[in-house]
């Protein structure tokens, strides 16, 4: 076993969040975790394959606009 047990203040860390969004996962069972004894803790890997799964791709490259002016008629 090479995978990391995190636990919810670490998670939150590495998220950018408070705890309570890491334990509000865990409680709507949307990331995958382990209870050991009354601990929770979650893998890296599940936390890389939420993050993987949340990630939103760009549709298209975003191109410069250009405003014309046209000439009054």
């Amino acid at each position: 076993m090479t995978d990391r047990y995190l636990n919810v203040d670490q998670v939150a860390e590495l998220l950018g969040t408070t705890p309570r969004f890491p334990r509000r996962l865990i409680a709507e069972r949307r990331i995958t975790f382990i209870k050991v004894g009354r601990h929770v803790r979650i893998p890296e890997s599940a936390l890389a394959a939420y993050i993987e799964a949340q990630t939103v791709q760009p549709l298209r490259p975003l191109r410069a606009r250009t405003r014309r002016f046209g000439s009054a008629a």
